[in-house]
C-alpha cells in the first residue's frame, strides 16, 4: 500500500518556476482525475442547506469532495513558500 501511495505522490507534476508547462501538467493529471470541471468552473454553495432537497445535498456534498480533491492535488504540487499565499483560497478555481 505505501508503495502505491509514493507512486501517486511522484506523479504529481511539482511547480518548477514554469507556469505554463507545469500547468498543461496539471490540467491533465485534474481532467484524468475527473477534477478539471471543478477548477474550470467552480462550485456553487447553497445559501441555506435546509431547503435542498436530499439529492441536491449529495450533489452539493459531491461537488464540495471533488474540489477539495483537486486541492489537495494544487496544494501537493506548489512549495510550501508560495502556497501560503494560496492556502485563504476557498475553493480549487
Amino acid at each position: 500500500m505505501a508503495e502505491s501511495s509514493n507512486f501517486a505522490q511522484a506523479s504529481i507534476p511539482k511547480f518548477d518556476g514554469d507556469y505554463d508547462h507545469w500547468s498543461l501538467l496539471m490540467e491533465n493529471l485534474l481532467r484524468s482525475k475527473e477534477y478539471w470541471g471543478v477548477v474550470r468552473d467552480g462550485f456553487v454553495e447553497a445559501a441555506s442547506e435546509e431547503t435542498l432537497s436530499e439529492a441536491q445535498k449529495k450533489t452539493l456534498g459531491e461537488a464540495r469532495l471533488k474540489d477539495l480533491k483537486a486541492k489537495n492535488y494544487l496544494f501537493s504540487a506548489i512549495d510550501k513558500t508560495i502556497l501560503k499565499t494560496i492556502t485563504l483560497k476557498e475553493t480549487s478555481k
